[in-house]
């Protein structure tokens, strides 16, 4: 599994205008959350919908991509799915019933909304965050794991399956003469230049620090 990590650089407003991004992220995700808890039988399709009435509602909410939008949704019902699951398996104690974030670190871009150079010198994000052009300097390393391991966690949030990436890399590849395709994670710490991570994203090969 080959995975390309990398530090942004950028100017003190491209760095703020981050950190407004993944306060926006966790302001989505925490009011998903919120209608789980005030309206019963909300499913994961009210979630991404209601992204859209956030949006409308709260201009600071419409300048996020809106693919970034339903990445905090999808997070939000990852933690109630995640939930359900464990009262399902009756396991005994503390169940994971869903909290609000207080301490949210990253945004996830998913395929639009950012453009990664060709020599992976720097990458544009296009949304009404004014992030613009970040500097990138980094690596590509490669993580070794066995047939018995399926799955890739990262210490971002990044959860994927390896017979999932496998497919999205068939597709990343399929697609590579029609324009760019992958995720784009930004996290907090490694914006400010601390170190390198394994953002979230859904084609690890295409991963890239944030």
């Amino acid at each position: 599994m080959l995975v390309y990590e990398f530090k942004a650089y950028g100017k003190s407003a491209q760095l703020s205008a981050i950190d407004d991004a993944i306060r926006t992220a966790k302001f989505i995700r925490n009011r998903c959350i919120r209608l789980w808890m005030d309206l019963k039988g909300t499913g994961k399709n009210d979630l991404q919908k209601y992204c859209a009435v956030l949006a409308a509602n709260f201009p600071f909410a419409d300048e996020l991509n809106s693919m970034a939008r339903q990445a905090s949704a999808e997070r939000a019902w990852s933690s109630i799915s995640r939930f359900f699951e464990n009262c399902k398996k009756g396991i005994t104690g503390k169940k994971g019933f869903p909290q609000f974030q207080k301490d949210c670190r990253s945004v996830e871009y998913k395929t639009s909304g950012w453009k990664l150079a060709d020599d992976r010198k720097n990458i544009t994000f296009t949304d009404k965050k004014k992030i613009g052009r970040l500097k990138l300097k980094g690596t590509r390393s490669l993580v070794k794991k066995t047939l018995s391991t399926r799955t890739h966690v990262c210490r971002c949030g990044c959860v994927m399956d390896r017979d999932e990436n496998a497919a999205r890399i068939i597709l990343s590849r399929g697609l590579g003469t029609v324009g760019h395709t992958g995720t784009f994670a930004l996290d907090v710490s490694n914006a400010w230049g601390d170190e390198a991570a394994t953002p979230s994203g859904a084609t690890l090969i295409e991963q890239v620090m944030s």
